[in-house]
């Protein structure tokens, strides 16, 4: 047997650039292709609009003007601009920049130097000015090889700095930005940063209330009681009761948006229940405390700790460093102004207690049926294997492929064979559906108990307590591309709104795509998700191509399916609007058939000619009259 050889030859020294092309996970996170709020477009654009914030945060620059379109993405903010003769060190040097003088920025966004650099070794075409009292410097820079490099010049323009850049292709693959997640992030800027005004693609973003406009948008209807907004030193916390179940927070460090939370909201948690509990002089459970809980939370660190590159998590302990932990700031913030508001405010107080009263009594008379139900879910998946679990979940934060975990919900056996046998059983697992589940709108959690189907999806999910311990970063509903598949879709939607809101509107919730044709010749075969797809498919393969139409996901041999959820995987994010009421769009959709319903499908059908032509006279009906029978 060849020895390996291990000597100076085997040892290579990477610049910046190449280092940051090779793994670019270690500083942007996950690439994705758009459709996951934390996909690595989104990361490239934040990175540069936290340096505009860091200005406005000094005092510099009171706003941001941001145009996306086509995959190019252009930033100006109106700050003091790069000094003009570090604008190439501080886009192409490692361990350049400002944030390392914490006196100018002692509470930065971002700490470590890499931000912008990495934006640009991760870009096809990346160019950036900054312009200082009169005086203009640019550079141009493709995949971080600076490729124009011009002497500074007079400009009348004002001061500040302009970055503009294309995503490299090559890295990320048939990315597309998500007008929704871009939306998201600049609230979430303007939120933490009043009176700061970002205009993105003609759209004005402000606030001037702070987390208290953020509930207030982000409300799934009106809460039970006038928000609670309270501030100090390094902190600032908003939060209500709602009428949906589980617990929903918004958790914020230095203006990052901590999409995972950390010590901070952990911090709040736990502090929250402690104060209204001894405020009470009573010893009610947390949980029924928190149930229904929308809260943000947002405090300021110096050199904060984060878990990651893309700071999604906080990992500090303590507030400053030799300072008070995370966990006796928030409470002694708490402790003081919490109880102070709730002293001055008797009706809240009483809409408050009721509401836990009602929360430890649903609690209660669910507990003998939730102990049956786990029992039942436990049997259920050992001996009927409903769920083929992966070997990684997303609790294992060490493993690197944990927030690639996915749960693949499909409809009967022959769909879910084909994805198991195609799946990658290292972050890929399948549920597979018995049925369609029952219409849950308007029913009260204990059918979530009572019902097998839903009972087995949250035991599968671990979700029956909180999020905090869910197991798949990804559920993505998987079923066929007809009238069937479709009702099967809204069915499970309508369950997850119900009674897990938080797993849609922290983006854990999506619909597969996959293709209705397939196109081939002898030379090639093109997957078409769509009739203008094989339409083009035909015009570049010849008529004679054979043409497959896909009715269901059994009917795709797991060969062929390792195309459609491998690297190449389309998925659909399922997204809550900030005008979107749950119990508007579920009674509009699943309550009682309605006039109104039936005059919006009929409003919206769409007959494709092709199909037209393939459906014989004899077939043809009134489309009124079809959708009629089938609502």
């Amino acid at each position: 047997m060849a020895e390996n050889q291990y000597t100076e030859d085997n040892i290579r020294s990477l610049d910046w650039k190449e280092h940051i092309r090779l793994r670019p996970g270690m500083y942007i996170g996950k690439l994705g292709d758009g459709s996951s709020a934390d996909d690595g477009i989104y990361i490239l654009a934040k990175e540069v609009v936290d340096n505009c914030i860091d200005e406005f945060v000094m005092g510099n620059g009171k706003k941001v003007d941001i145009t996306i379109k086509d995959g190019k993405v252009i930033i100006r903010d109106y700050g003091r601009g790069i000094p003009l003769g570090k604008v190439v060190d501080v886009v192409s040097k490692i361990n350049t920049g400002g944030k390392y003088d914490s006196k100018a920025f002692k509470k930065s966004v971002g700490l470590n130097g890499v931000g912008s650099k990495a934006v640009n070794a991760l870009s096809s075409y990346f160019h950036v000015y900054s312009v200082r009292d009169g005086e203009k410097k640019s550079a141009t820079f493709c995949r971080g090889e600076l490729t124009e490099d011009p002497k500074i010049e007079k400009t009348d323009e004002e001061n500040g700095t302009y970055v503009s850049f294309i995503p490299d292709d090559t890295v990320f693959k048939k990315y597309a930005y998500k007008t929704a997640y871009l939306q998201k992030m600049m609230w979430n800027y303007c939120y933490l940063n009043r009176n700061l005004v970002i205009k993105m693609n003609g759209e004005s973003f402000q606030s001037k209330n702070g987390l208290k406009d953020l509930l207030e948008d982000n409300m799934d209807g009106d809460p039970l009681y006038p928000i609670i907004h309270l501030e100090g030193e390094d902190i600032e916390v908003a939060f209500t009761h709602g009428k949906t179940y589980g617990e929903d927070y918004y958790s914020f460090v230095n203006g990052q948006h901590t999409t995972q939370g950390g010590t901070h909201q952990s911090a709040f948690r736990e502090s929250v229940a402690k104060v209204i509990r001894d405020f009470y002089g009573k010893n009610y459970e947390a949980s029924d405390i928190r149930q229904s809980i929308v809260a943000a939370v947002a405090v300021k660190v110096v050199e904060p700790v984060f878990e990651s590159q893309t700071k999604t998590k906080l990992g500090s302990l303590e507030v400053e460093p030799e300072g008070k932990s995370m966990r006796a700031f928030i409470n002694d913030f708490l402790k003081e102004a919490l109880d102070n508001y709730l002293h001055r405010n008797p009706a809240v107080v009483e809409t408050l207690e009721n509401k836990i009263k009602q929360s430890e009594k649903e609690r209660k008379e669910l507990s003998g049926i939730r102990k049956i139900a786990r029992d039942r879910a436990k049997k259920a998946n050992l001996h009927n294997k409903k769920l083929r679990d992966c070997r990684v979940h997303l609790s294992d934060v060490k493993n690197p492929l944990h927030e690639e975990t996915t749960l693949f919900i499909t409809e009967g056996d022959s769909a879910s064979g084909s994805i198991t046998k195609s799946r990658d059983v290292k972050t890929q697992a399948v549920f597979s559906l018995k049925g369609k589940p029952l219409n849950s709108y308007g029913l009260t959690k204990k059918v979530v108990y009572e019902n097998e189907e839903f009972n087995l999806i949250q035991a599968a999910l671990n979700i029956e307590d909180d999020m905090d311990n869910l197991r798949y970063n990804k559920i993505v509903i998987a079923t066929d591309a007809d009238v069937d598949g479709m009702h099967i879709r809204l069915l499970l939607l309508t369950f997850f709104l119900q009674f897990f809101p938080d797993l849609i509107k922290r983006n854990h919730v999506y619909v597969l795509e996959t293709p209705l044709f397939r196109v081939r010749n002898k030379k090639k075969t093109i997957y078409c998700y769509s009739e203008q797809e094989r339409r083009d498919a035909l015009t570049e393969l010849g008529k004679n191509a054979e043409i497959t139409r896909f009715k269901g996901l059994g009917e795709i041999s797991p060969d062929e399916f390792q195309h459609f959820i491998g690297d190449d995987i389309r998925l659909e994010p399922v997204i809550l609007s900030k005008e979107a009421s749950i119990d508007s769009i579920l009674s509009y959709f699943m309550g009682k058939n309605t006039p109104q319903r039936q005059e919006f499908i009929i409003d919206n059908l769409r007959v494709e000619e092709d199909v037209k032509e393939d459906i014989g006279e004899d077939d043809k009906e009134n489309p009124e009259e079809k959708l009629e029978k089938a609502s």
